[in-house]
């Protein structure tokens, strides 16, 4: 068991807390036994630290720690019972339905999106600079462990663009200003696409915008000014999927 603070490996989970050394490593930590069995489908997880006294077996290395330690490493206000480092696992492959989030940078919102993307069979999120990190915490368990089962990496966002418009891939806006009714798309400009969504405040910006092929928005009466970008793509990712 361990029990000091002060314990290499304790040291390290705690850095984890920080995206510099999540980088650095690429390794992260989740906490939780749901995110734990999602991860062990996939194979990302090292090893499993659990508190004294409590029973979880799983087949990985386990270390047991005292509560003193769980609290340390925990982000939660009421650490969890188990906790486990993770490997990054990052595949670049493209594919041919893609959504690109452009500054996106509520935790909960990518969480929201993550779910929404494996569930209407997107085939890789790109994150974009200055959108929050993946392995944020916050963002883990917004996903309910569904980040396992989709491709997601991070790229510039005009580097990505470029990447996928060498492909033959439409690339899509979101505007609702000078946009276009999602569900006018032909059945043929939804099978490949790249879909952009953009930042809680600003939308997607300008110069990105300039860079689509047609921009979309969603028909909705004259009440509500704009939805929440979570909401919103979940919305444009299901129309896309029909």
């Amino acid at each position: 068991m361990i029990s000091s603070l002060e314990n290499e490996k304790i040291k390290k989970l705690v850095k984890l807390q920080m995206k510099k050394y999540r980088d650095l490593y690429k390794e992260y930590i989740i906490e939780g036994e749901h995110l734990i069995g999602e991860a062990l489908k996939v194979g990302s997880v090292i090893e499993v630290f659990v508190v004294e006294g409590y029973e979880y077996n799983v087949d990985c290395p386990i270390t047991i720690v005292s509560r003193n330690v769980m609290k340390k490493i925990s982000t939660m206000d009421t650490p969890s019972n188990v906790i486990a480092l993770c490997k990054k696992i990052i595949n670049k492959n493209i594919g041919r339905k893609i959504l690109l989030l452009d500054e996106v940078q509520d935790p909960g919102n990518l969480g929201t999106i993550i779910r929404s993307s494996v569930a209407f069979n997107i085939d890789t999120i790109i994150l974009s600079e200055n959108t929050v990190d993946l392995y944020n915490p916050k963002v883990l368990r917004a996903t309910q462990g569904m980040y396992n089962f989709i491709n997601i990496f991070s790229m510039d966002s005009k580097s990505a663009i470029e990447e996928i418009k060498n492909k033959n891939i439409k690339v899509y806006g979101t505007n609702v200003v000078n946009g276009i009714d999602v569900k006018s798309l032909s059945d043929d400009e939804k099978n490949n696409f790249c879909l952009i969504v953009g930042n809680e405040g600003n939308g997607v910006r300008e110069e990105i915008l300039e860079l689509c092929d047609k921009n979309l928005y969603i028909k909705m009466n004259d009440n509500v000014e704009s939805l929440n970008v979570g909401v919103a793509c979940s919305i444009l990712l299901y129309e896309l999927g029909e």
